[in-house]
């Protein structure tokens, strides 16, 4: 069963706490899909009254800041070896390659590593617990995560919102689109067949009038 099919059988506090906890689960370091699960609740907000939009977005922001917060948590106080525990766990997104990368930007970047790499799915799990590793000072890594956090949930759910409620309306027009197009086709389809059967017969009639003559004179 697909995601979304999924979410429309589970009432609406249960969607929003649901992203809410797969959100926060993967912003501190365990590999969930997030946001699949963000975009598939966004799009079904945009198809279903019952899902709030708004709450939906606060919903995520609140499980990516706090997520971020414990992960960096974690990582403070388990250190290096806690990347070398989640590598073994998780060896295909903590290989020593993805580790090695998610540092290199850390220096480059610092802070910033953190406000953009929510917006990077390999970055998005490293962010908190390598931030605690390399004890980056909490009140950068607070300020870089709740902008992070907020912009990206709340940017993503506005955009797949917007984009759905507009698809859906094309799709209704369409359908209209369709229904006219499909009524003109029949229409003209019925008209072409009952004008060629309109020429066969007379057709057939020219042909058989020759014939009618004939027989009418050889009888004389």
């Amino acid at each position: 069963m697909h995601v979304q099919e999924w979410l429309e059988t589970i009432p609406a506090i249960a969607v929003y706490a649901l992203v809410g906890v797969v959100i926060g689960i993967e912003s501190l370091g365990i590999p969930l899909p997030g946001e699949i699960v963000l975009v598939s609740s966004a799009l079904l907000a945009s198809q279903h009254g019952h899902i709030n939009p708004y709450v939906l977005g606060a919903c995520a922001s609140v499980g990516a800041i706090v997520g971020d917060s414990i992960g960096y948590a974690i990582g403070r106080k388990g250190g290096r070896p806690l990347l070398t525990r989640l590598g073994k766990r998780f060896p295909k997104h903590f290989s020593e390659g993805n580790i090695g990368l998610a540092e290199r930007s850390f220096e480059k970047w610092g802070m910033w590593a953190v406000f953009f790499g929510r917006f990077v799915a390999l970055l998005r799990i490293f962010a908190g617990p390598l931030a605690g590793v390399l004890r980056m000072p909490y009140w950068k890594f607070l300020i870089a995560n709740v902008l992070g956090g907020v912009l990206w949930a709340g940017g993503t759910t506005a955009v797949i919102y917007t984009v759905g409620i507009v698809a859906e309306a094309w799709l209704k027009r369409f359908s209209w689109l369709g229904l006219v197009l499909a009524v003109l086709i029949g229409v003209v389809s019925m008209l072409i067949l009952k004008n060629r059967a309109k020429k066969a017969a007379a057709a057939h009639s020219a042909a058989g009038e020759p014939a009618a003559v004939t027989e009418t004179a050889a009888a004389e």
